[in-house]
């Protein structure tokens, strides 16, 4: 009898470790942040190091890193990784960050002004350029090619690919709207001269919403409101995916780092039109970052910027909310590996391990390829990488 017990329990454990096999494995994509263009923050060795011991703890299929000049950081960096059978991609900032490489014309509000800057930290000034001017996307490209195309790169990570938001008041999203851009618009069936006096009459009501879900967004009260987001959408991520078929030409595979998707149409990002163009998306779901792109964060932005605007929900940043923003990334194509904050700054980003688990969790439930840890993997507390295991 007790032979027959343990005959059963023992073929139960080997199903259930066959099913655990069987059973597609996490994966993880992590970044470096190696400061600015002309001071890298870490040796690669110290790279090296924390990679050696990530990847010890959890499988890494790729890194981004970037995006200082120092090209023996990635070479040496790549030949490691690349012996791990791990890629490495660029972290490439479009249309920011980029004063110090080239002559960039700026991105103008509807009123013909460069919209205020957001200073986190030094080198991270998110000063925009406009999207519409061919000589920018030219520009960027060029970038790459002459500083980047020889160091090992197996793709590259497309960061500030948006407008500015709501960190530069109504005037960070009602941008851009250079001559160039006008004409863009107009293109659109949008007059930007109709728009001005628009917001003008209307004030915040020109922001109002009916109604929000996940599938669709918000619904603007004023149908204008929706007819130049829609069309800020197609014009600053035509750009993007330009700029993004220009690299993959080059053989380089392409992941883009976007903005939750109830925040994306604010900073003219067209899921529809992105996912088309990349291998794969990072929306950045960050619920525990008081800084751009935390949701939380820009969503306050938003409702100090135009405080009488009506119809926008209380969001509490928690997991129903977060699973809200997983369900909107669901219909498109390409691979999703959502952002999630592991990186540690008591004011800036307190994250937990409860958190980190929780939130890996929830992307887990909704079968997407994989998580990016975000946004720098030399910061991050191992507590926060132990409990992943």
């Amino acid at each position: 009898m007790k032979s027959g017990i343990l005959y059963i329990l023992t073929l139960l454990c080997v199903v259930s470790a066959c099913v655990r096999q069987a059973e597609p494995e996490q994966k993880y994509i992590v970044q470096v942040s190696l400061g600015s263009w002309h001071h890298a923050d870490y040796t690669a060795d110290q790279i090296i190091g924390r990679i050696d011991t990530v990847s010890s703890m959890i499988p890494v299929s790729k890194v981004i890193i970037g995006w200082s000049l120092d090209k023996e950081i990635y070479r040496k960096v790549g030949e490691y990784l690349h012996s791990k059978d791990i890629r490495m991609l660029l972290w490439f900032p479009v249309f920011a960050e980029t004063e110090e490489m080239c002559d960039n014309s700026p991105a103008l509000d509807l009123w013909g002004n460069i919209p205020s800057n957001y200073d986190l930290a030094a080198g991270e000034g998110f000063r925009f350029n406009c999207p519409s001017d061919p000589q920018n996307i030219a520009n960027i490209v060029a970038v790459y090619d002459n500083y980047f195309s020889d160091c090992g790169f197996d793709g590259v990570f497309l960061d500030r690919i948006r407008t500015q938001s709501f960190v530069s008041g109504n005037g960070g999203v009602l941008n851009c709207c250079c001559e160039l851009c006008t004409a863009k618009f107009k293109e659109e069936g949008v007059d930007l001269e109709i728009v001005r006096e628009a917001w003008e009459d209307a004030g915040d009501d020109f922001l109002s919403v009916t109604g929000y879900t996940p599938e669709g967004g918000f619904v603007f009260e004023d149908k204008l409101t929706q007819d130049f987001f829609y069309a800020k959408g197609h014009i600053v991520s035509g750009a993007v995916a330009a700029v993004a078929d220009s690299l993959r030409n080059r053989g380089l595979e392409i992941g883009m780092d976007l903005y939750a998707p109830f925040m994306a149409p604010f900073v003219g990002q067209d899921y529809e039109i992105l996912t088309a163009h990349a291998d794969f998306i990072k929306p950045m779901l960050y619920r525990q970052t008081f800084a751009p792109a935390g949701m939380g964060f820009e969503y306050d932005l938003l409702k100090k910027a135009a405080p009488l605007a009506e119809g926008y929900p209380e969001f509490e940043m928690d997991l129903e909310f977060l699973h809200s923003q997983l369900v909107a990334m669901e219909p498109y194509s390409c691979a999703k590996f959502p952002g999630i904050e592991i990186n540690y700054r008591e004011k800036v980003v307190p994250t937990s391990p409860a958190y980190v688990t929780e939130s890996l969790d929830a992307v887990a439930s909704h079968g997407f390829d994989g998580t990016v840890l975000s946004w720098n993997i030399m910061e991050a507390p191992l507590a926060h990488l132990d409990c992943l295991k």
